[in-house]
């Protein structure tokens, strides 16, 4: 009883907490809003009228809203480069930061949701998601193992964060034998929702852009670059607008992580050019048309090749330390490489394995501007869940926001009286 009491003050001075705030934040949240208003908006009309309010087709069936989960599901992979030094290696420099990017993770798994929510027209059709309910086909469906390690993913970094400002915010520290087994799992579980969600293409055996064995440890190193890019600029946004302190350590650490990942990924970007260059076979179509164009088709032409730009730009301001500790260069670089790793991720992945078509035609795609403010929408929702967990974590975390037992304390009085 005690325990649900105390929940429920914490519960009730948050929502207290994220409804004052600032002019600065105020308008901040009502910018969300009004964003996440015009989604809801656009939503309808695809509601009313379906997917053909879309510019997918039933030659490119996967678009915006599918590029975009892709995108997401690393940002949300990338919490795990903050939970393992912090629970597994106790690396004290990270601790400021890990229920940040916690707190970043739970925000784009909801978007993912979301997304995917998008993608299939309408709520009416999510019975089919749902076991014994709708037609599951597990274990057979990548799919559906997608929807349970995504689901598991949300649950462990929504109850690990809770607990522990569940205990601070009674003053109390954490027990560590209570949530380093789940943030133990949740190291595990974060490589899992990126390999899951690459398998979901790399087995798809008529798409040979995205039959590639490179696929889940490229996914992987993407994820582990844009994701802890972000975390960055969030982290920088953090320390100039609110009392929590992030120390430039925190942040250097954190910026060795995005350098290797970049690295990296930029590595395996070559291996896949040289192969499907190299001694290209018929199946080297896809990428011909995203990198060349082809037969005059030059849609993606510009994404990629700033995309391409973009990466090795942040990658070589990120790889010199000199540049890379100077903290306006390095935001820049974080910021370049979000951006080009969201275009590689998203158009640059997910369009061109349905080009040319099973015939040889060649149908482009074009997102309508009922998906781009859908897509706005949810982004909006995202920064909107993501404001509100952070605003009351930092509360807690600077001992602003505590348990109070003032009205305990006042019934003896009460009966004395």
């Amino acid at each position: 009883m005690k325990t649900l009491t105390v929940f429920w003050s914490m519960v009730k001075d948050g929502l207290d907490t994220v409804t004052h705030g600032s002019r600065k934040y105020h308008i901040w949240m009502a910018f969300l809003t009004m964003v996440m208003l015009i989604g809801m908006y656009c939503y309808s009309f695809q509601i009313e009228h379906g997917l053909s309010v879309t510019g997918m087709t039933d030659r490119v069936s996967w678009g915006l809203y599918i590029s975009n989960f892709t995108f997401l599901v690393g940002v949300a992979a990338a919490a795990v480069m903050l939970v393992m030094p912090t629970y597994v290696l106790k690396d004290i420099d990270f601790k400021r930061a890990v229920l940040i990017g916690e707190g970043l993770a739970v925000a784009a798994l909801i978007m993912c949701l979301a997304f995917v929510v998008a993608d299939m027209g309408g709520p009416a059709v999510l019975w089919h998601m749902m076991p014994v309910v709708g037609v599951f086909n597990f274990p057979n469906s990548m799919l559906t193992w997608d929807v349970i390690v995504l689901n598991g993913y949300l649950f462990l970094n929504i109850t690990i964060p809770m607990y522990i400002l569940y205990r601070h915010y009674q003053g109390k520290e954490a027990k560590k034998n209570v949530y380093v087994p789940g943030a133990i799992l949740s190291v595990f579980w974060a490589v899992g929702i990126h390999l899951v969600t690459a398998f979901l293409y790399q087995g798809l055996q008529a798409r040979p852009f995205w039959n590639n064995a490179l696929l889940g440890p490229r996914f992987l190193a993407s994820a582990f670059a844009a994701g802890p890019a972000l975390i960055i600029l969030v982290l920088a946004v953090i320390r100039n607008n609110t009392i929590f302190n992030i120390e430039d350590k925190t942040i250097k650490k954190i910026s060795m992580v995005v350098t290797v990942a970049a690295q990296v990924n930029l590595i395996m970007l070559v291996s896949e050019l040289f192969k499907e260059f190299y001694a290209p076979t018929h199946h080297s179509e896809s990428a011909y048309y995203l990198f060349f164009g082809l037969d005059g088709k030059e849609a993606l032409l510009p994404w990629i090749r700033t995309s391409i730009t973009m990466n090795v730009i942040a990658t070589v301001l990120l790889t010199f330390n000199k540049l890379r500790n100077n903290f306006k260069v390095l935001y820049i670089a974080c910021g370049l490489l979000f951006v080009a790793i969201w275009i590689e991720k998203g158009f640059g992945l997910i369009i061109p394995g349905f080009i040319p078509g099973p015939y040889g035609k060649i149908a482009e795609y074009t997102p309508t501007l009922i998906e781009i403010g859908v897509t706005l929408g949810i982004w909006a929702l995202g920064a909107f869940v993501f404001t509100v967990l952070a605003k009351t974590a930092i509360q807690i975390e600077s001992g602003q926001l505590r348990y109070k037992k003032e009205k305990q304390a006042k019934k003896p009085e009460i009966q004395e009286a």
